[in-house]
């Protein structure tokens, strides 16, 4: 295992199952009218907004340092010049989950390494739904589209070891434990505990796509 030392305007229609597809993802609409879909430029103030406007509390349970965190125009340009690249050359890739059409949370994807494996983040950004199961769905779907995305055959999340909410979500989502340790798992991070969890995908990588 190696550890840490969707294109922008991709093309949608309505499929007769009521799955959405896009010109480079796989099938990524469930029951419920709730669906991911890649980030754009568009949906970047959110994440921003996410973090930057957050209070210490809710920081300190994400081992966020607010010290760190980019300044608000850098990482909305880091990003754009990330999403101009091609998909295999991108450092990072962002998903966003919505649900009766608003955005209720993101997911980004780093440390890629296609065709083996990558490293995700999960945020639900309404607290009001943080707590209501909403994630575990949309880790699943996220899951499962990056895998066949990037081919991954192994996808990492890290969460703070003191953050319940993610932790349970990524177990009903179908990770599996790896360990526990300390340390700071991204460069945002405080120096904190983490419980490391692995996705494992039981298609062949791409086999949604075929």
């Amino acid at each position: 295992m190696t550890r840490p030392t969707g294109p922008s305007g991709a093309e949608e229609r309505e499929l007769g199952s009521g799955v959405a597809r896009s010109a480079e993802a796989p099938p990524i609409v469930p029951p419920g009218h709730a669906r991911i879909r890649p980030m754009e430029l568009t949906d970047f103030d959110a994440r921003i907004a996410h973090f930057h406007e957050a209070t210490d509390e809710h920081l300190n349970k994400l081992g966020v340092d607010r010290s760190r965190l980019p300044h608000p125009d850098a990482w909305r340009a880091s990003f754009e010049q990330n999403l101009a690249r091609p998909l295999e050359l991108r450092s990072e890739y962002g998903i966003v989950w919505e649900l009766d059409g608003s955005l209720v949370g993101f997911s980004t994807a780093d440390q890629i390494r296609s065709g083996d494996e990558a490293h995700m983040h999960l945020h639900i950004i309404d607290p009001e739904r943080r707590a209501g199961g909403l994630g575990t769905q949309f880790v699943r779907l996220t899951a499962a589209h990056l895998c066949d995305v990037f081919r991954l055959k192994s996808l990492y999340c890290e969460p703070n070891a003191f953050n319940v909410a993610p932790n349970r979500t990524l177990q009903r989502a179908g990770f599996m434990y790896v360990c526990s340790r300390e340390g700071r798992p991204n460069p945002i991070n405080t120096h904190q505990a983490t419980t490391i969890w692995v996705y494992v995908p039981t298609s062949p990588p791409g086999a949604l796509r075929r």
